[in-house]
């Protein structure tokens, strides 16, 4: 206890920055088949930890089977496209709500041109006249998971694009593991781009390790906002090259295709493509779709910490007594043997006071500090926010 204080001056005062990472490696088995269970036939399934939603506008994933207190949300997927786009036409299952889905989404994250009107993705980020993102999937990281933001260049998603899945043919879904493709930030730890209302942002670029597998390597397919921890992936990534999309049109044993199967039909020559996907499916199947081709996902979240530290100096002549009625017994100094000996305390904890002399914060030491004419201190007292 101390009656006397100490005015700390501004370069007594340092602010700071710190950045903390986590690694978060999903894989794919816990968006897709993990918690799978056979439910009515004809061959359909529930997922456990997948909750579909009576809108049916986004699905939510949950490491966990959602209804358990354990779980906890992983993100949440839906897919939408333009007015633009192909896929659009009024006979497509939920057409209006995925040309909703995307309005929103580029609403939010790429905002309004001069005319007020809602600009659409871009493949290349600079709003012009390039190549445009017309049908995408959407996936929106939980912040338990992406924190105040995802770090620059740590982002990859390994797909399969393999021809036939394992939901052709009527099958219950599960995980497609052959012909990955892999999506990442290639540049985001060097350069990032700034023109989104939401903070930054760049593009996601996709590469094979067999080389048939994509028309070229290294080929922009989407777009990663760091802040608002949101993917936006093209639909062109599981589209044939002739149709728009990013693959060779001979995948696999090298016999040419005409389209990736992500949904089963057989009327639809063995299943439908993405486009057949997007249109003939609800958004909750697209996006089951899409799951069942996820390998692993992985990348780095961002905890930014704002630090303000003081620097509490005990000068030589300073804080060596104490006013504490413990200090002194018959009106003696009770750590003193002799009149002649040096006045002692025992330093054990800093307090920040207001303008007021309102005490606002108390800082504990790990143990006492003996403090007399002879030496000084500088303790270093940090609050974090």
């Amino acid at each position: 206890m101390t009656t006397s204080f100490k005015t700390l001056l501004n370069t007594d005062i340092q602010s700071t920055r710190t950045k903390l990472h986590e690694a978060i490696p999903i894989t794919g088995t816990i968006l897709s088949g993990t918690y799978t269970l056979p439910a009515a036939p004809p061959a359909a399934t529930s997922e456990e930890n997948i909750k579909n939603y009576t809108h049916g506008l986004f699905q939510s994933v949950y490491d966990y089977p959602y209804l358990s207190s354990s779980a906890n949300h992983i993100l949440d997927l839906t897919v939408g496209y333009s007015t633009g786009s192909d896929m659009s036409a009024s006979n497509s299952i939920q057409n209006s709500q995925k040309l909703q889905m995307y309005n929103q989404m580029a609403q939010v994250l790429v905002g309004y041109d001069t005319s007020g009107n809602i600009r659409p993705f871009d493949e290349d980020g600079d709003l012009g006249s390039g190549t445009k993102l017309q049908s995408a999937y959407f996936l929106n990281f939980a912040r338990l998971l992406s924190k105040d933001e995802i770090q620059k260049g740590t982002f990859y998603m390994d797909l399969s694009v393999s021809p036939s899945g394992a939901t052709a043919g009527g099958s219950a879904p599960g995980a497609v593991t052959t012909n990955v493709v892999r999506v990442y930030d290639a540049s985001g730890s060097t350069s990032w781009k700034v023109n989104s209302p939401v903070g930054e942002y760049n593009i996601l670029y996709a590469t094979a390790s067999t080389s048939h597998t994509l028309k070229n390597q290294i080929v922009p397919v989407g777009l990663i906002y760091y802040q608002a921890g949101i993917v936006v992936l093209s639909s062109s990534i599981f589209q044939i090259h002739a149709s728009g999309g990013i693959l060779s049109d001979k995948i696999g044993d090298g016999t040419t295709i005409n389209k990736v199967i992500l949904t089963p039909n057989a009327t639809a020559g063995g299943g439908y493509g993405v486009t057949g996907s997007f249109q003939s499916s609800s958004i909750s199947g697209a996006c089951n779709a899409f799951r069942s081709r996820v390998q692993n996902l992985y990348f780095a979240n961002t905890t930014e910490l704002n630090s303000t530290i003081y620097f509490c100096r005990a000068n030589a002549s300073e804080f060596n007594y104490s006013s504490n009625p413990t200090y002194v017994t018959a009106s003696k100094i009770r750590v003193k043997e002799a009149r002649s000996d040096e006045p002692i305390t025992y330093m054990t904890s800093v307090g920040l006071y207001g303008a007021n002399n309102e005490l606002l914060a108390v800082a504990k030491l790990s143990e006492p500090l003996k403090k007399t004419p002879a030496n000084e201190f500088t303790l270093r007292v940090r609050l974090d926010y």
